[in-house]
């Protein structure tokens, strides 16, 4: 089945099973913006908290934070969002569809380096044992074609970001070729900037009231409260501020369901280090978040390092850690070497010292800050797409069953288990209960009876909950239970006495957050 159908197919699960739903569905929904269901809400959560111990409860030298949505309009002068945040943008005439120009070059960009993997699959099919991968790529005339286009257009593409060059994006976007999605034409307006962020009004009364914004990010209500927290915690560099929050951005290319949303929310770091330090710093925060992701078992090789073609302004070093979606290869967190740049610029716009006085060096500096930013909901997202699971189960009869499990990792599954009596007679559910009132204190249980064992097992697999307890006639005889495995499906009988030791190994955090 193509990647696109089962990215549909985990669209409509995601709703029928209280992950995601539309907006305002009932009036028709507001686009590029959703509301988290029952058990999307606790998979959010259980992410969010992963992030959190992995940085605060780690690392002594890491503190949170939950700054205010709205801040001072000139902060966002100070960060250069006023005067610079923009995307590239064009329009397409016949489909009257609107792209990001430099999404729509990396997309080809891609095709281009898919179009190497095809040719290599291809002559290692052909070639067997014997294919020497290296030599064919430098050897064969298609790939070296195909790498030369690549080259090329990387060339172009950098030095036009670089210079803010919108009629080069244009034009590259003529010479490659590239069609409209839609409309498969090549009619194209110019390429033009668009602020990205949400104005309002802050005051009582419409004449009187201030521009303000919904910030763009959460990374300035941390550099405007570094030295509150310094002072305030006695806080020595190198050390970090963490923040989980929401931003916003009116994004007009808003697509590929929860990816790019106009409402996010940002799980990021900022970490303050002794000017000529960051890099070391860069490097280790750049292993330790790749780790983090790993942790989690969704596959090593579904990750990747992105370094940037075009560094930002206040940058000297910026990777991105990019994850393999149903779409592609796509940014998941962004790990940046920010220097100084930022509290020197909020040190100049407000007026006030933003400085760290070195005992060892005895003397005041800006320090330099190393970000780790990554999105809420593209982690949701990432491990959702990853854990959907189509199987095909042959039957003792030989009958073919079919499911569709959610292949959670444990310690993040919105439900830790389900408690299912066998029977709704015989004292079964009493005795069902009882457990549930016993273990609900340590995970999210859940209660069913209805329908038969078999049912009830598939709603679970489809929700994600990675452990099932059936309660059968043998329960209140011997007090034993079975636990049935979600991805495995084997069934293990066990005493009540140990559930809780049990299920306590099998879904805990900790063995994530040791992993890192």
């Amino acid at each position: 089945m193509a990647q696109e159908e089962v990215f549909k197919k985990l669209i409509a699960h995601s709703k029928e099973y209280g992950y995601i739903f539309p907006s305002s569905e009932i009036y028709d929904g507001l686009s590029a913006v959703y509301d988290y269901g029952q058990y999307g809400v606790e998979l959010k959560k259980n992410i969010k908290e992963y992030w959190w111990n992995s940085m605060v409860l780690l690392n002594e030298n890491i503190v949170g934070l939950d700054s205010s949505i709205f801040m001072h309009p000139t902060v966002w002068k100070a960060s250069g969002h006023v005067g610079a945040f923009n995307d590239p943008l064009i329009d397409n005439k016949d489909s009257k569809k609107r792209y990001r120009a430099d999404v729509l070059i990396e997309e080809y960009r891609e095709k281009l380096a898919a179009k190497i993997e095809k040719e290599v699959t291809k002559a290692k099919k052909r070639f067997g044992d014997s294919f020497d991968r290296e030599q064919f790529v430098a050897t064969n005339g298609r790939v070296l074609g195909y790498q030369k286009q690549i080259d090329e257009l990387t060339q172009r593409f950098q030095t036009a970001l670089e210079n803010d060059d919108l009629v080069e994006l244009k034009q590259i976007i003529v010479d490659a070729g590239i069609v409209c999605p839609v409309s498969g034409s090549k009619n194209w307006t110019d390429v033009r900037q668009f602020n990205l962020m949400f104005e309002t009004k802050l005051g009582s009364v419409s004449s009187d009231a201030n521009t303000i914004y919904l910030r763009p990010e959460t990374a300035q209500g941390i550099f405007v409260n570094f030295l509150n927290v310094q002072k305030s915690g006695r806080m020595k560099l190198p050390f970090g501020i963490a923040q989980i929050g929401k931003a916003f951005r009116n994004e007009i290319v808003a697509r590929q369901f929860i990816f790019r949303m106009r409402e996010f929310e940002q799980m990021e770091m900022q970490f303050f280090v002794r000017p000529g330090d960051e890099m070391k710093w860069f490097k280790h925060w750049k292993e330790k978040r790749m780790n983090w992701h790993k942790a989690m078992g969704l596959g090593e090789e579904k990750y990747r390092y992105h370094d940037h073609d075009k560094l930002a302004h206040y940058a000297n070093a910026a990777t991105d850690i990019e994850f393999k979606f149903p779409f592609g290869f796509k940014e998941v967190e962004g790990i940046h070497s920010r220097t100084d740049f930022d509290l020197s610029s909020h040190q100049e716009f407000s007026g006030k010292k933003l400085q760290y006085f070195d005992a060892e060096l005895n003397k005041n500096y800006v320090p330099y800050v190393i970000e780790t930013s990554i999105g809420v909901d593209r982690t949701f997202l990432m491990i959702l797409a990853n854990s959907y699971t189509e199987e095909k189960i042959e039957k003792e009869n030989g009958k073919i069953d079919e499911r569709v499990v959610l292949k959670i990792p444990a310690a993040l599954a919105p439900v830790k288990l389900a408690v299912l009596p066998l029977v709704k007679k015989d004292g079964l559910p009493e005795a069902a209960k009882s457990i549930i009132n016993d273990l609900k204190f340590d995970f999210n249980c859940q209660y069913d009876e209805k329908d038969s064992i078999g049912r009830r097992y598939r709603r679970q697999d489809a929700i994600g909950t990675p452990f099932c307890i059936t309660i059968d006639h043998e329960t209140i005889e011997s007090q034993t239970v079975t636990i049935r495995d979600r991805d495995t499906m084997n069934q293990e009988r066990v005493p009540i006495s140990e559930l809780r030791t049990i299920l306590s190994e099998k879904v805990s955090m900790r063995k994530l957050l040791e992993a890192i």
